[in-house]
């Protein structure tokens, strides 16, 4: 294996997740976040030459954390596209599949990708650079009525349409091309000595429009049961209540929007079974050491034989 930048990306709770995925070293295993390849390169060591991992991230810059080996193979592919490249590849069914939802560590600290509040760069915010659709065109484009529902919906802002209003107006007067310039169109609403906190949530709800996050999330979790063999873990962690509130629906109840469906006996419907009731969450020791982890979540469920 080579290229192991550990600066790359942190990977968080990784024992954790190692110990929620049972590594079988004969088994078929899927990372669909590599990222910086933390957690795949953890999961590939404990293998055999019979095990086999496969990969997916659409960032190119993840492609040079890759390694050659017989049996591990990179997707470079969005994971919305998981049942896909299973099938292409002949597998029918795994053993685990990780997710470490959100933007890498590499992504947040490339200033020119535009994820940071820290400093001045182009409104990209693109995971996937071969897009063309970037953060700059929902800020010059959208009508304040879809910033709002956006910053509603996906930054959680307390304020919304009055976001939305001070940024049409900022933007009619000068146009805003870089995260400088939006943070200080936005500056007259930003909450008193809560600022920073606001700023994220508005970056946030433009990333995931960019990307569109939630959607790709959703569909990707509608293919994790028939993508694991009974018994197979899947091992979800996220980084805001958006994204955990999807997952948790999904092993609870076995449907996305909370919804329960039952048999005739009044026995619940659903293709899997809750391994963590409640979501573990990184140490003091482990946010201190990457301060990246504290909003982390982590969900554990196991594939039912029957729960479909």
């Amino acid at each position: 294996m080579t290229n192991n930048d550990a600066t790359y990306h942190v990977p968080v709770m990784l024992q954790e997740c190692l110990d929620g995925l049972v590594i079988n070293p004969d088994g078929i295993y899927v990372d669909v976040t590599f990222g910086g390849g933390g957690h795949s390169r953890a999961i590939f060591e404990k293998l055999s030459p019979k095990g086999k991992l496969i990969v997916f991230d659409q960032d190119p810059d993840a492609r040079a954390n890759a390694w050659e080996a017989p049996n591990f193979h990179f997707v470079a592919a969005n994971f919305a596209f998981l049942r896909n490249h299973l099938r292409v590849m002949g597998i029918p069914a795994v053993d685990g599949i990780l997710a470490d939802l959100g933007v890498s560590s590499h992504q947040f600290d490339d200033a020119k990708r535009g994820f940071s509040i820290r400093s001045n760069e182009v409104l990209d915010m693109r995971m996937n650079q071969a897009g063309d659709f970037t953060a700059a065109k929902i800020v010059q484009t959208y009508d304040e009525e879809q910033l709002a529902a956006i910053f509603r919906k996906y930054g959680e802002l307390d304020h919304p349409f009055k976001t939305a209003v001070e940024l049409v107006k900022a933007r009619n007067k000068s146009k805003i091309k870089t995260t400088g310039e939006l943070m200080e169109a936005l500056m007259p609403v930003a909450p008193k000595f809560k600022d920073h906190k606001f700023f994220a949530q508005v970056f946030q709800a433009l990333r995931i429009e960019v990307n569109q996050e939630m959607d790709v999330l959703e569909k990707f979790l509608l293919q994790t049961a028939d993508s694991l063999k009974p018994d197979g873990r899947l091992v979800v962690m996220s980084y805001h209540s958006l994204e955990d509130r999807l997952v948790k629906n999904l092993m609870k109840r076995g449907s996305l929007d909370g919804s329960i469906e039952k048999d005739f006996f009044g026995k619940v419907l659903k293709p899997f079974e809750e391994i963590n009731r409640k979501p573990i969450l990184p140490s003091e020791e482990e946010i201190q050491r990457n301060t990246r982890a504290r909003s982390a979540k982590l969900r554990i469920a196991k594939r039912v034989e029957d729960g479909k």
